[in-house]
């Protein structure tokens, strides 16, 4: 027996979007006209004289859950030109899933290397290479409010550095974002006019080549924090800095 588990937001003009998608819905009616010219049929060809639906949607490729590619953090990684994520090779997006709770961190607070080793310590687990390391904040369940893109802890450089130092090259978050909200940076770097805290985990992209996921959702869903496949396949956009993704944990009886 297999239970999957859906880990993603629906694809919607919700506020919670910093540019919300564009969705317009083609009734079937809409459709009876298209199929008419199209086959040359009647309205009486067609079933109940209706054709198809179609949607035609207008978005940004960091719409909804998805993947960002290195390219998104800047357009060089390891001192190569930075890949795109039609670029990323598939294995990256299916491998060994691991939860890890920071809904105890404050809201904006970055997240550390130690928070990570006493989750870690927690669940009594050591990450391996490739491991799909999924981070908790609790902040998808304010998802669909204006609320939702300031919620939430972030992932700091350091604790960013340390993963991929375990062997991660694909992490998520349920946050809007994998840094700290963007209003807790803008006001460490109003005091200090340190530019290392801006952007600091997309950053290290630049240094190590790696990949993250944003806008999880139901990671309380999960009913155990490892023994699970996590597949994150994005979708292949031509020269992408990100690419959509209907991430899911797989459970296997």
């Amino acid at each position: 027996m297999v239970r999957i588990i859906d880990l993603s937001v629906p694809l919607e003009e919700s506020p919670s979007e910093m540019a919300a998608p564009k969705i317009v819905h083609e009734p079937h009616q809409q459709g009876t006209a298209t199929m008419k010219a199209i086959f040359g049929c009647a309205d009486s060809d067609l079933p109940n004289g209706l054709g198809w639906s179609s949607d035609t949607v207008t978005l940004s490729t960091h719409s909804g859950t998805h993947v960002d590619a290195p390219w998104h953090y800047a357009p060089v990684s390891e001192g190569k030109k930075a890949r795109t994520i039609d670029e990323m090779p598939l294995e990256w997006f299916y491998g060994d899933g691991v939860l890890l709770d920071m809904r105890h961190k404050p809201r904006g607070s970055g997240i550390t290397v130690e928070d990570l080793k006493e989750a870690l310590n927690k669940i009594g687990y050591r990450i391996k290479p490739w491991d799909i390391v999924l981070i908790q904040t609790g902040a998808d369940k304010l998802w669909g409010s204006p609320e939702y893109f300031n919620a939430g802890c972030g992932m700091t450089r350091e604790s960013t550095l340390w993963l991929i130092g375990q062997g991660v090259r694909v992490m998520g978050t349920d946050a809007w974002g994998w840094d700290r909200p963007f209003w807790a940076i803008r006001e460490d770097f109003s005091k200090t006019h340190d530019k290392s805290l801006i952007w600091a985990g997309h950053y290290v992209g630049i240094e190590k080549e790696y990949c993250h996921i944003e806008k999880l959702a139901n990671l309380d869903k999960l009913p155990k924090p490892f023994g699970f496949k996590v597949a994150c396949f994005p979708i292949k956009v031509k020269g992408g800095s990100a690419g959509w993704s209907r991430v899911v944990a797989i459970f296997e009886d």
